[in-house]
């Protein structure tokens, strides 16, 4: 990604992410619609009580695994085969001991979270019943996105796109098979995902075995560097918290939701999931974006750097327009097919959330991609000063929005939360302009 076309780099990385961003989310959307259509509204209620725990997990060990990536890629730009090598293996080491804490601590607290998050009491059961599942074997999920983070770190977007499309029809199939043939309830569905999930990393560690063989590190290549070590886990450790500051915040925000009683927990759950679905291209254009921005500043070309994320942001830009688009005019099919409800009050509800998230799009295209570049170039401190920001004023539409205006306060707070951190992202921007305008980057 450091020669040639900058447009054409970004589309053609950026697409088979966004294919597999999207096939990923079948997961949770298959899971949704199966259960909301073979369980009823109950089940469906419950899985979405577990959205906010199970997106805190993912959201950690995701945006753990891509800050590892990011020092890959940057050594990668520059050449650097020895020093790249050295941080695939610290990779697996770090991501193995992250996967033993989160495992044991997430599985520790699961009762007393439900519990503490006002989930109503019929539902309560099933909700920790999937969660539990999920939550023991979170090394599948970290080990997941950890190979598919270093393939994508060396430019490689197609290889685990081809592998969670295949796990993704595994991942239907379990569930029909689960769900309703088995009658498992929703244990059955937590159990396809986890063993769809654990087919698309034997399939990634084959495939770096046989193609990447530098992904998979030896004995020699493991050492004790404490600089590079420092570097990966700092950078490690701020996109993870970053994601997870966010997800804490709407773990706290869905005790709010839940407060509000079942109905409205069956139509948060079937906005968010719409929401999710149009937020994938934005988030993959970010990643691509922190990938491009990476692998360039290791290479020095920061001319390039800058075009590169005045490219993700009009990519955005378009894809917001199209989204709003497509929500205003269709909003009420899609709820209705993706829950198989016929109840107005759950579709009015779920129509607000989807109007009011969906049209600030435009900035929360800006922030995704300038706070992914910047962290793409080792701006750590700033993209973690705005997810602090952010949860802290989730917990302010706790205390105060949603008792005051009820449903309506939480429709509205992601479009303050996305203005407000833009505005931080920004300033940011500003002061890497200035600081590296005509100078080039140096990889220490």
């Amino acid at each position: 990604m450091t020669e040639g076309n900058i447009l054409k780099n970004l589309i053609y990385f950026a697409i088979p992410v966004l294919i597999g961003n999207i096939f990923q989310q079948l997961y949770n959307v298959a899971d949704t619609a199966i259960i909301g259509n073979i369980l009823g509204d109950t089940a469906l209620a419950a899985v979405g009580a577990a959205a906010p725990v199970y997106g805190l997990m993912i959201g950690f060990a995701g945006g753990l695994t891509n800050g590892f990536a990011v020092i890959i890629a940057r050594y990668f730009g520059a050449n650097n085969e020895r020093e790249m090598k050295k941080s695939v293996a610290l990779t697996y080491i770090l991501s193995a001991f992250i996967a033993v804490i989160l495992t044991i601590g997430s599985v520790s607290i699961l009762n007393p979270l439900m519990k503490a998050l006002k989930t109503p009491d019929e539902i309560i059961r099933d909700t920790e019943s999937y969660m539990r599942i999920i939550m023991l074997f979170s090394v599948i999920t970290i080990a997941y996105n950890m190979l598919a983070g270093m393939m994508r770190a060396i430019g490689n977007s197609k290889a685990p796109l081809y592998f969670l499309i295949v796990s993704t029809f595994v991942n239907i199939g379990l569930d029909f098979l689960f769900v309703k043939g088995f009658d498992m309830g929703v244990a059955g569905a937590a159990c396809a995902t986890v063993i769809s999930q654990g087919v698309s990393v034997v399939l990634c560690f084959v495939y770096a075995l046989k193609k990447c063989e530098f992904l998979i590190f030896r004995k020699s290549e493991l050492q004790w560097d404490r600089s590079l070590l420092a570097d990966l886990t700092s950078t490690g450790l701020s996109m993870g918290l970053m994601y997870a500051i966010v997800s804490i915040g709407s773990v706290i925000l869905q005790g709010a939701v839940n407060s509000f009683g079942t109905s409205t927990i069956t139509a948060h759950t079937a906005a968010r999931k719409i929401d999710d679905i149009f937020m994938l291209p934005l988030g993959t254009i970010s990643m691509a974006s922190s990938t491009f921005a990476s692998q360039n500043y290791g290479a020095g070309k920061m001319d390039r750097v800058k075009r590169g994320i005045r490219y993700g942001i009009i990519i955005s830009m378009i894809w917001s327009a199209f989204s709003v688009l497509v929500c205003v005019l269709l909003r009420r099919p899609m709820i209705q097919a993706l829950t198989g409800t016929t109840d107005e009050a759950v579709i009015a509800t779920a129509s607000r959330y989807i109007i009011w998230n969906i049209s600030f799009f435009f900035i929360l295209g800006i922030l995704l991609v300038l706070r992914s570049s910047l962290q793409g170039v080792g701006r750590k401190l700033v993209p973690v000063t705005g997810s602090v920001v952010e949860f802290l004023l989730k917990i302010l539409a706790v205390a105060v929005l949603a008792p005051k205006l009820g449903y309506f306060g939480i429709c509205i707070l992601e479009p303050v939360i996305w203005i407000v951190c833009a505005m931080i992202v920004l300033l940011d921007y500003y002061v890497f302009m200035k600081h590296t305008a005509g100078r080039s980057a140096v990889l220490c």
